[in-house]
C-alpha cells in the first residue's frame, strides 16, 4: 500500500507537470501540503518528491522546496548520419566540449565485426568519448574502428576527439549511414558516474555506423549514448 500511495503522488504529479500545470522553475507544492491532501505522512510524500527528481523532473533547493526544472534547456537533436555530433552541436551555437576517456582492443564481438565487414582475425579498437555542454556530460559516444581500415588507430586512438575530423584526415570526405537502431536502458554505475545522472534517468542509445561516400566502405561502427533528459530528438524524414 506504501508504494501504491508513492506511485499515486508520482503519477498525479507528472501528469499535472505533462499539462502544464507548473511554469519552469515553479515551486511545487510542500511536503506538507500534498501530505494533507493525500492524507499520509510526509515521509511517503518525500519518497515520491525524490523518485520524481532522481528521474530528472524536478530540483530542490534547501530551505525552500522543490522546482520543476525548465525542459526549455533542451538541446535538440537531428538524428542524422550526415553530420558528427560536434559538427550538429556547433552549427547550433552549443559550447560543446569533448574529451576522450579511452581507446582500447576489443574483443572478438560477431555484430560488431559483421557491421564493420571484418574477420576474426582483425583487430578492433573502441574509442570513447565524453561529450559535455556547458561543462554537464550529455552523451557518451563509443566508435569501433578496424586497424585494417585504419593502421594507425591503436597510437591515433587516445588523442582523437572528433571521427569525422580523423576520417577527413584519412581522405574520406563526405559520409552517410545505414539504419540506424535506437534502444532504452538505464544506467549502469560507470554510466552514472561519466553522465552524472542517477539510476532512474532513461538512456537513449542509438546504434548505427559510418559509411564513406562515394567509396561506400564502412568506417566505423558506432554506439552513443545520450541522457534522455538533455535532449529534444528530431528525426528527419527521408
Amino acid at each position: 500500500m506504501t508504494q501504491d500511495v508513492e506511485q499515486m503522488i508520482v503519477d498525479d504529479l507528472m501528469k499535472a507537470i505533462m499539462q502544464d500545470k507548473f511554469k519552469p522553475n515553479e515551486r511545487l507544492p510542500s511536503e506538507n501540503d500534498l501530505a494533507n491532501d493525500y492524507r499520509v505522512p510526509r515521509i511517503k510524500v518525500r519518497n515520491a518528491l525524490q523518485k520524481l527528481e532522481e528521474m530528472g523532473y524536478i530540483y530542490s533547493q534547501q530551505g525552500k522546496g522543490r522546482f520543476l526544472k525548465d525542459s526549455q534547456q533542451q538541446i535538440e537533436l537531428h538524428l542524422t548520419g550526415s553530420k558528427s555530433f560536434t559538427e550538429k552541436m556547433l552549427s547550433s551555437g552549443y559550447p560543446l566540449k569533448t574529451k576522450n576517456v579511452s581507446c582500447e582492443k576489443i574483443a572478438y564481438h560477431p555484430r560488431i565485426y559483421s557491421a564493420l565487414q571484418v574477420t576474426e582475425s582483425d583487430e578492433v579498437f573502441k574509442i570513447s568519448r565524453l561529450r559535455l555542454i556547458e561543462e554537464k556530460p550529455v552523451a557518451l559516444h563509443s566508435s569501433y574502428v578496424a586497424k585494417s581500415t585504419f593502421p594507425n588507430i591503436e597510437q591515433d586512438g587516445a588523442q582523437l576527439r572528433s571521427m569525422f575530423a580523423y576520417y577527413r584526415q584519412m581522405g574520406y570526405m563526405e559520409f552517410t549511414s545505414s539504419a540506424s537502431h535506437l534502444s532504452i536502458s538505464f544506467p549502469t554505475s560507470e554510466e552514472r558516474s561519466m553522465l552524472e545522472c542517477t539510476a532512474l534517468v532513461p538512456l537513449l542509445i542509438v546504434e548505427s555506423n559510418c559509411i564513406a561516400e562515394p567509396q561506400n566502405k564502412v568506417l566505423e561502427y558506432t554506439k552513443i549514448i545520450y541522457r534522455s533528459n538533455s535532449f529534444r530528438y528530431a528525426i528527419t524524414p527521408k
